[in-house]
């Protein structure tokens, strides 16, 4: 039944993102995982289009907030008022308090407004003149980055970075993709009258039986030595956290429930393996982002338990 439902949704997003399946799988196991997705790439690529598509897809309730070096937390979370009438202060809740927020162009923004969003994705919460509001469920965050080579960004913090289950980069369409893209209709349009496939009821349901799917102590063995060799490796200036390993087995989880499993093979380890760990990982050598070779490498040198 779950599996029927998420081939369902694949070929429909399929229809709108012409060409990536494979990064929709990987968007959508984050989602499962309950996870947030940080997406980098320059701009025009359907980074935008992807965050639209999973909220029309699962019909969330959608906010996106617009990044700018002006944006202040205030902006984000909401701000109390005062009331005349009741001669009180009300809270007004930010776009953050919505299912699904696209954090558009994240990196544009300064690091103390980048921190404004730390509790509500750890926590699933937001505190205000020390009251805590519960944000809706499901809740998750789709943020895109440009590169940081391009003018007027600013570095995501380690502990934002932190806060992303995935980075993935979707890049340019194929040349099929591409020729599909330029004499179809316009996304805009196809997002306009597209329908959704699941509920959030459905989408809560499927969160619950990935996280309850079987990974045997085999597998928590390859899992913390994959972890372990992160953190022996001279190639790297620090390793994976515990919270990181957390993250890797629930994003393994979700692969394979979307694979149509009951259970996780190491063959889901590694799928999801590259894109949890590549921002959370900086080379010794310059304190680069580990590219893919680097994590390559240290998947064959991590023999399969």
């Amino acid at each position: 039944m779950a599996t029927s439902r998420i081939e369902r949704l694949v070929a429909t997003a399929s229809e709108i993102i012409l060409g990536k399946e494979y990064e929709w799988r990987l968007s959508l196991s984050c989602l499962i995982a309950r996870g947030h997705l940080l997406i980098e790439d320059v701009p025009g690529t359907g980074k935008t289009t992807l965050a639209h598509t999973f909220a029309s897809l699962l019909g969330l309730q959608f906010q996106r907030i617009q990044f700018t070096s002006d944006l202040l937390p205030a902006d984000i979370l909401g701000v109390s008022v005062f009331e005349r009438e009741s001669s009180a202060f009300r809270f007004r809740p930010g776009p953050v308090f919505a299912q699904l927020v696209l954090a558009d162009e994240i990196n544009r923004a300064t690091p103390k407004t980048q921190s404004a969003l730390l509790e509500a994705m750890e926590e699933r919460q937001v505190t205000s003149d020390g009251q805590t509001m519960p944000l809706p469920e499901p809740f998750f965050v789709i943020a895109t980055q440009n590169p940081s080579y391009q003018i007027g960004t600013f570095p995501l913090p380690e502990s934002q970075l932190d806060r992303f289950l995935m980075r993935i980069r979707l890049g340019y369409p194929d040349h099929a993709a591409e020729r599909m893209l330029l004499q179809g209709e316009d996304r805009r349009t196809l997002l306009e009258n597209i329908k959704p496939v699941m509920t959030p009821a459905e989408l809560l349901e499927l969160q619950g039986i990935a996280k309850n799917l079987i990974v045997s102590e085999r597998l928590v063995d390859y899992a913390q030595a994959l972890l372990a060799a992160t953190r022996q490796s001279a190639a790297f200036s620090s390793g994976l956290s515990p919270r990181a390993g957390l993250g890797l087995l629930a994003a393994a989880r979700a692969w394979a429930m979307i694979e149509g499993r009951d259970h996780v093979l190491p063959e889901d380890v590694q799928r999801v393996f590259p894109y949890l760990a590549g921002h959370r990982l900086r080379l010794a050598s310059d304190g680069r982002m580990p590219g893919p070779e680097d994590l390559a490498r240290l998947l064959q040198s991590v023999p399969v338990a």
